[in-house]
């Protein structure tokens, strides 16, 4: 824990944006920055159950789909990694996002076949 996080594990950040989707539980940019601070704080499921709800929304976030699978696998976790980061490109192409689906496809090759039934 850093001297910055208090007891209980909420990083100043995370606790603004956490006051700001109080006011607005709606906001997906909000929410996402909140993932992202769960992740930081070291709750990687709950960061990855928002994830994956704004990956489902409509439209479906796609920033939310390459960092799912971007933490997914480094945790090891490489088939759903994989998962997200195919349903990533298969949205990013249906939204005409290139940059990001050649970023996913890219992080995706990577992984190469090594725990491909894991």
């Amino acid at each position: 824990m850093t001297s910055q996080q208090p007891a209980d594990g909420r990083s100043p950040r995370r606790k603004r944006i956490e006051a700001m989707l109080a006011e607005d539980p709606d906001d997906t940019f909000l929410r996402y920055s909140l993932a992202l601070a769960m992740e930081a704080d070291g709750e990687i499921d709950g960061c990855l159950d928002i994830l994956e709800s704004l990956g489902r929304g409509s439209p479906p976030y796609l920033p939310a789909l390459q960092m799912a699978g971007q933490f997914l696998a480094k945790r090891g976790r490489l088939a759903a990694a994989r998962e997200a980061l195919r349903e990533g490109i298969e949205e990013g192409r249906r939204q005409g996002k290139a940059h990001a689906v050649a970023e996913m496809a890219e992080l995706l090759a990577s992984l190469g076949a090594a725990g491909e039934n894991d």
